[in-house]
């Protein structure tokens, strides 16, 4: 599996569409047929899933119990702005507008790799919510990875993965 990861900064063009980076369309699978869907991100920037990985958000939505008013107001927000494009002949997708709107991106947008999944974001938006000192980034590394790297813990990831010896 190939991860998205990295960051460009493109001009959208006049009918709302951006690029996506060269490094990122090679991450997508066969599968992905070029098509995402596009959605509401939890922190005003849109979310971009390959296809074939929206699949298995879909299919974890299913799993949920849509009378618990948490899971269906989770499964509303995922599922009534979703989008499908595709890239064209240009490698870029069409943003409809009123995505655009919400994550408040007029002109530039930061295509930010994440994993399993694409954010676009407008620049200085991102850059506030992810400003931050260095002790403060140190902090939150330590906490959410050091546990597993330091002491050998194996995950769920790595189980799959052949050993190198």
């Amino acid at each position: 599996m190939t991860f998205f990861q990295g960051s460009e900064e493109y001009v959208l063009d006049n009918k709302g569409r951006v690029t996506i980076p060269p490094y990122m369309r090679r991450a997508l699978s066969p599968e992905a047929r070029e098509t995402f869907t596009i959605t509401r991100g939890v922190r005003k920037c849109i979310i971009a899933y390959p296809i074939d990985q929206w699949e298995k958000i879909q299919h974890k939505l299913m799993e949920l119990n849509p009378f618990n008013p948490e899971n269906d107001k989770i499964i509303t927000f995922l599922t009534m702005f979703c989008k499908e494009v595709t890239l064209d002949a240009q490698n870029r997708i069409l943003i409809p507008k009123d995505l655009l709107t919400y994550a408040k991106i007029d002109t530039k947008a930061l295509i930010v790799g994440k994993i399993d999944h694409i954010e676009i974001w407008n620049p200085e938006e991102f850059a506030r919510i992810y400003s931050f000192d260095e002790e403060e980034y140190a902090q939150i590394f330590e906490k959410v990875l050091g546990t597993n790297h330091y002491n050998n813990q194996e995950s769920k990831y790595e189980a799959n993965e052949p050993k190198q010896v």
